[in-house]
């Protein structure tokens, strides 16, 4: 039921008027400080995904597993809503039913699914992408493999930047007459691409990757984009955040010096310190 609920905020979003930009959440601190802050939404990207986990870039190394458990652990955290970058489906569209079921039972509130050809075929530098049939097969498979109708599942494809507009609205069409809830466009390089892509569905859209001209959220309200995403920053601030402490740390530097430092009280609230206090004094008997 709490997943239900979290997935009926996702919809809400999805379905509203407005256009929103999801927190980068990638472990169970990320997302307690995302929910924290306020966002409405988080996304968990396939990018951070491989970085947080296996500290490797995309290049579609991490497994469902290793996807699914990290997922389980941000749903165990926090109560934030979160749309997983789900990437290929992790095979063919037998795999993506699975990837389906293990995501949602991992609590994700929604997740995509790409036409793009992951792993990336031998002797070939350019990404390619499967063809418009089996991109609707695994968009059918994604459909039949979720349990609970509330979770919220989005076609995802890059073509506009890979094989042309026209392939783009023709693949996005499928998708939509396949079922899917909603449709991730990636790539876009101009303002014409995304309003003939409205103009020629009627789904709810999730912007990924697009040029300073289209940031203005009445524009993209305008073109029913409901959420637009802002890259994986916060990752790229922690990396940069350690290295900075450890370097310091092995020039020499005393840890009573170091700057940047989260303060107890933060850290206290992003652990919840307060609540496993009380929980502590409840169910152990200890003196507050």
């Amino acid at each position: 039921m709490a997943f239900r609920k979290r997935r009926g905020v996702l919809r809400s979003i999805l379905s509203g008027s407005a256009c929103i930009r999801p927190g980068s959440v990638y472990d169970a601190t990320s997302i307690r400080i995302a929910e924290d802050l306020g966002f409405e939404v988080g996304m968990f990207g396939g990018s951070v995904a491989s970085l947080a986990v296996l500290g490797d870039p995309d290049v579609a190394l991490i497994t469902l597993t290793e996807l699914a458990e990290q997922m389980r652990r941000m749903s165990r955290a926090a109560s934030l809503p979160v749309l997983v970058d789900a990437d290929h489906g992790y095979g063919n569209a037998l795999n993506v039913r699975r990837t389906v079921q293990e995501l949602e039972a991992a609590g994700a509130a929604g997740l995509t699914i790409e036409d793009t050809l992951l792993p990336q075929a031998f002797g070939q530098a350019k990404t390619q992408l499967i063809s418009l049939e089996e991109g609707v097969g695994k968009m059918k498979a994604a459909l039949d493999g979720r349990s609970d109708p509330s979770l919220v599942i989005l076609g995802r494809t890059s073509a506009a930047a890979i094989t042309g507009l026209d392939d783009a609205v023709a693949r996005l069409k499928a998708y939509e007459a396949a079922g899917v809830d909603g449709l991730f466009l990636v790539g876009l390089k101009t303002r014409g691409e995304l309003q003939a892509i409205a103009a020629a569905t009627t789904l709810p859209i999730v912007l990924g990757g697009f040029p300073e001209d289209m940031i203005e959220r009445d524009y993209l309200v305008s073109q029913r984009v409901r959420i637009a995403l802002q890259g994986h920053a916060p990752f790229a601030a922690a990396t940069q955040a350690v290295y900075e402490t450890l370097k310091a740390l092995r020039d020499g530097q005393a840890p009573k010096n170091l700057k940047g430092l989260a303060s107890s009280e933060l850290t206290g609230r992003v652990t919840r310190e307060a609540d496993v206090k009380a929980r502590s004094t409840e169910f152990l008997g200890l003196k507050k």
